[in-house]
């Protein structure tokens, strides 16, 4: 029987993509798929981010593709592996792309304004435009790095992922995508598409990402389908069509006949995300047990 907890911890160290401990996770994961009767394919890509760009250096990650042996996938489970950290947690980055957009919508008003007669900026003006000058600086401030262990981003969806398998019967029509540099604007999904597009197309993709044990399942619904309705029904979860964050399943989805992503944790996770404080042993993995289990419940259906 698999050691969640142990597998958590083996996972749940910093692992930028393109670093040694990427590497090696990539190996752990290998054998954990392989040990479950999976094939496992690397797929290798070079990418741009925007902070590669600047750099004008290629980013090489590798996807993981695992499939059994004869079998058919009707649908993908899918968690990016790579972690990273940044100064600001997720909640500190929202709140300042909040005060940043407050700020150009000021502009813009002040424009119209401008355009239509006398232009008077009083108090209330001045403090929006601070706010957004405050916003947009916090974020050019944010840089990436490898400070982060990820255990709730993403090493949790990956143990997520494998549980699924384990609740799963041998012959499930179940393949798996572990992505790359997802945190690198998903560079790796992006490959997938661009290069694999034929592995999707009329499948179902449930991408896990961020499962805490704390707060409500979301399902975010890329492309609604009768598959993932019984997933998100299963798991009893809030359903939204689009939250403030990036996630493969937006672009998986895109190629795939269905498409979901499926969340768990609340306000407090936010601010953990992508700080040193994303950590292996504050989770028990209950919420991993929970999702696991509703995501096979509902697959074994299909």
């Amino acid at each position: 029987m698999t050691d969640y907890r142990t597998l958590l911890a083996a996972i749940a160290v910093p692992r930028l993509t393109g670093t040694t401990a990427n590497l090696q996770i990539r190996e752990v994961l290998k054998r954990e798929l392989t040990t479950r009767g999976f094939v496992v394919m690397e797929h290798r890509f070079t990418g741009r981010s925007l902070l590669h760009r600047f750099g004008r250096v290629a980013l090489e990650g590798v996807n993981l593709i695992g499939v059994r042996p004869r079998a058919r996938v009707s649908v993908w489970l899918a968690a990016h592996y790579d972690s990273k950290g940044q100064p600001l947690s997720m909640a500190t980055r929202l709140a300042a792309a909040a005060l940043a957009t407050l700020g150009a919508l000021e502009l813009l008003a002040l424009v119209v304004r401008a355009l239509v007669g006398p232009l008077h900026a009083g108090v209330p003006d001045l403090l929006a435009g601070a706010a957004g000058v405050s916003g947009a600086l916090l974020l050019a401030a944010n840089r990436v790095t490898n400070r982060s262990a990820g255990a709730v981003d993403n090493a949790a969806g990956v143990v997520a992922v494998l549980a699924t398998l384990d609740a799963l019967p041998p012959n499930a029509g179940v393949g798996v995508l572990f992505p790359d540099a997802e945190e690198y604007g998903l560079l790796g999904a992006r490959a997938l598409v661009r290069e694999r597009a034929n592995l999707l197309g009329d499948t179902c993709i449930v991408n896990l990402d961020g499962i805490d044990d704390r707060g409500f399942t979301i399902a975010v619904i890329h492309r609604p389908g009768p598959t993932i309705e019984r997933v998100a029904a299963a798991l009893g979860a809030r359903r939204a069509r689009w939250l403030p964050v990036l996630v493969d399943g937006v672009v998986l989805a895109g190629a795939a006949r269905e498409g979901v992503t499926i969340m768990r944790g609340d306000w407090g996770t936010a601010t953990i995300v992508h700080t040193p404080h994303d950590v292996a042993e504050r989770i028990t993995l209950e919420g991993v047990r929970r999702v696991a289990e509703g995501v096979a419940r509902a697959l074994t259906q299909v």
